[in-house]
């Protein structure tokens, strides 16, 4: 490989890393600092880090990969998913942000349930917490299987060695260097670097359509569009062969953004209330240009394979594919430093949230209750690496689809949280033990539907996303056993956020 790739792959990495023992040095000192970044966050950082640790390798490899292989039709999660994200950041964002510190400083999403609820306050951090470290594993796993795909199409066999593949490599390196950020620094270097990571994935998702399209023999869009008329007339209909099942389990991916534990985490560390609007209009932004460019590079990548004759075997990897043909080494390396940005971003959020959980829901809880700040730091740090070990033993498969791990472990927490998260902010009425039947019955309807295959097909038609089931389901259980529970005087009213 030329020497530019690895020079622009090691600047990142060393800026990654330098990051973290910036972090390190300013604000790990306590559990709120390690955990939250001593709720300090710009709007800016807020914003993009909510964004980057959302998007991940499915940004750059699952969503245009969906696009190369079926059309624009596949647009429809991106734009259920800029929709779902909006009304998160007006409804759930402001209310978080204020609720959470309100109700005894609460650190994690289970440590806020139960302060809200305290009635059924052992039971919420227990289950919750469950569920958090269980689909949390599942969820990095997609990220190191995006990061094992890079090594896997870029590199050509180079670490092909004994039992160990590019694929292998790619897992436990993009893993180390995840780790070192993140166990070091905490959440301030994992929001720092979120936040230069969304800088370059949303450069590179502009740069690479845009070389495509009016580059050398690009020919603009009208030369695609022919391109693509030729490989199927309906390439770039919005509607074709959609139906009202697949057009909802599309845009229903946006109900995920209210139970997403890594992205609403966001909300609790932003500086203050009032600062929210501002992280608001960053965010969409960014994630507006995003996503569009995602989609372009998904579409208009077909039009160049076929156009040039390109076999691309594995669609999740077109993005991989045009860095490496159309740049020079130095473009491409800061290309590939994009997607493992996507991959990391996550990955660091991911792993913090896990650990969270494990120190303050368990260990805190459980174990040690009068634990000091630096003993809950360490134990916070021995479960990044824990969590993060066990997300590499399941990515091992090469045959692992990004989007398919992606959307099981999103809908999971969408159903899970969703509907808890929304009602717990804007319901007083909510009672404990209808928190504890929402979570537990989401979580479970989604585990029900993936192993019924419901999701791949129902009632012999298409299958229906498993977030739409999980999310009613979920809603309902909330709703009437906070009824049935409200004679018993259960429920802790709250004041309008």
């Amino acid at each position: 490989m030329a020497i530019g790739v690895w020079i622009s792959l090691l600047l990142y990495f060393g800026l990654m890393i330098g990051i973290g023992f910036y972090a390190w040095r300013k604000s790990t000192a306590s559990s709120e600092e390690y955990m939250l970044g001593g709720r300090q966050l710009s709007p800016a950082v807020a914003a993009l880090s909510a964004g980057a640790s959302d998007m991940s390798g499915w940004l750059l490899l699952g969503l245009p990969g969906a696009l190369f292989a079926s059309g624009l039709v596949e647009a429809w999660i991106g734009i259920g998913l800029f929709v779902g994200a909006f009304v998160n950041w007006i409804l759930v964002a402001p209310r978080l942000r204020e609720q959470t510190e309100r109700y005894d400083n609460s650190l994690t999403i289970p440590e806020f349930l139960s302060n809200r609820f305290p009635s059924k306050a052992m039971a919420l951090r227990t289950v919750s917490a469950v569920i958090i470290v269980v689909f949390f594993a599942v969820y990095t796993a997609s990220g190191l299987v995006a990061g094992g795909k890079l090594f896997a199409s870029a590199f050509g066999g180079l670490f092909d060695i004994g039992s160990m593949s590019d694929y292998s490599v790619g897992i436990w390196f993009t893993l180390a260097v995840v780790l070192t950020y993140t166990v070091v620094g905490g959440f301030l270097a994992v929001s720092l670097t979120d936040f230069c990571q969304g800088c370059i994935m949303m450069l590179a998702v502009v740069i690479i359509p845009a070389v495509v399209l009016y580059g050398s023999g690009g020919g603009g869009y009208p030369q695609a569009s022919h391109t693509l008329a030729q490989v199927d007339p309906n390439f770039l209909s919005w509607t074709h062969g959609l139906t009202i099942i697949g057009f909802l389990s599309a845009v229903t991916w946006g109900l995920g953004y209210f139970g997403q534990p890594h992205i609403i985490v966001r909300f609790m560390a932003v500086r203050s209330v009032r600062e929210v609007p501002r992280a608001r209009n960053i965010g969409m932004s960014w994630m507006g240009i995003s996503l569009i460019g995602a989609i372009c590079l998904g579409v208009f990548g077909r039009a160049y394979a076929v156009r040039n004759g390109l076999d691309v075997k594995d669609p999740e990897t077109i993005f991989i594919v045009l860095a490496n043909l159309l740049f020079n080494p130095y473009i491409t390396g800061f290309l590939y430093a994009a997607l493992l940005a996507a991959v990391m971003s996550t990955i660091s959020s991911q792993l913090l949230v896990s650990s969270s959980s494990l120190t303050e829901d368990f260990y805190r809880l459980f174990l040690n209750k009068n634990a000091s700040e630096s003993s809950c730091v360490l134990v916070g740090r021995i479960s990044v690496l824990a969590v993060g070990i066990v997300a590499a033993i399941i990515a091992g498969n090469p045959n692992s689809e990004v989007l398919g791990l992606v959307s099981h472990a999103w809908a999971g927490f969408g159903a899970a949280f969703g509907p808890l998260i929304l009602l717990s902010l804007m319901w007083p009425r909510m009672s404990g033990s209808g928190a504890v039947a929402g979570l537990v019955v989401g979580a479970v309807t989604v585990i029900i539907w993936i192993m019924l295959g419901w999701d791949s097909s129902f009632l012999g038609g298409p299958g229906v996303y498993e977030i739409m089931p999980g999310f009613a389901a979920s809603w309902a259980a909330i709703y009437f056993v906070s009824l049935a529970t409200e004679s018993a005087g259960e429920f802790r009213a709250i004041e309008a956020a």
